[in-house]
């Protein structure tokens, strides 16, 4: 009897270890599939994770690449730039080119953008009406930032300062601005001289001409007191012209700018990017220092 209890209880302790070791193998293979199955679903939104984060890096790469070409100009692969070339050393004539600090800013803007620079010579007074227009892409010519265009215009962001400048016959009893008042003044039609003196000395008392050349013929001839226009063709114009002299006293300091229609503003963008690192590594101010020499 007693090694009949003995047989039964080793049996008995036999199926329990099975039973508790096939229940351990269990417990554990459950586990590892569990730790399996998570590990698999990190790395799935890992790589879901990834996969839009590279989707969207390269849709805002793409949209900054459509951003960039939105720009249009009046003719493809062209940068149509109006100017009056009468404006030394800003823009004139050598031979049949037209030359100055203008259209060489202008030519490292379209070499940058890509384009092919068509400078057109037009009227002073026309630049910002064709601008407005879209008949031309840009107007560069020494042209002023002032509330009165900005209402027809855009403007980029300033590459030059310019000074209004008076031009007098070398036996003029004019000697500073201050002794103005009550003088007939010449000045080039739509420019800064002229919105100026016609605000300060009356349009009764100004006289304006398609340019600055012929400004200064109507001063040699007796026709106006003085001439005001930007100083650089100021003393050009005094140089070619024998008996004529520029004040020492300055009109007014403005900055030059170039001009855009509001219907095309990333062309502005586009353009002031550029014009803005031009301006930065000194190949703007390169261009100015050629023209015009440190006195």
């Amino acid at each position: 009897m007693k090694k009949a209890l003995a047989i039964l209880s080793a049996a008995l302790f036999s199926a329990l270890c099975l039973a508790s070791c096939g229940g351990t193998d269990g417990t554990s293979s459950s586990s590892e599939s569990s730790q399996e199955s998570s590990a698999a679903s990190t790395s799935s939104a890992e790589s879901s994770e990834g996969s839009s984060s590279e989707e969207s890096q390269a849709e805002e790469s793409s949209a900054e690449t459509d951003a960039a070409a939105e720009f249009t100009t009046v003719t493809e692969g062209v940068l149509t730039m109006a100017t009056n070339a009468e404006f030394p050393p800003y823009e004139y004539y050598e031979g049949d080119t037209i030359v100055g600090i203008d259209a060489e800013v202008a030519q490292l803007i379209a070499d940058e953008l890509g384009l092919t620079l068509e400078i057109a010579d037009i009227a002073f007074d026309s630049i910002v009406p064709g601008v407005q227009s879209g008949k031309y892409d840009i107007g560069v010519a020494g042209m002023t930032i002032d509330e009165k265009r900005l209402e027809s215009v855009n403007f980029s962001t300033p590459y030059a300062t310019g000074i209004q400048a008076v031009i007098v016959t070398e036996d003029s009893d004019i000697t500073s601005v201050d002794d103005l008042a009550g003088k007939t003044i010449g000045v080039q039609t739509n420019t800064t001289g002229d919105i100026k003196a016609c605000e300060d000395f009356g349009m009764e008392n100004v006289v304006q001409y398609d340019n600055g050349a012929m400004a200064v013929e109507g001063l040699k001839s007796g026709k106006v007191d003085c001439v005001i226009i930007d100083n650089e063709p100021a003393k050009s114009y005094a140089a070619a012209n024998e008996g004529l002299k520029v004040l020492e006293t300055e009109y007014a300091v403005e900055e030059y700018a170039i001009c855009f229609s509001k219907e095309n503003a990333a062309l502005q963008e586009a353009v002031n990017g550029i014009l803005e690192d031009l301006i930065a590594d000194g190949s703007v101010q390169e261009i100015v220092d050629k023209y015009i020499k440190a006195e």
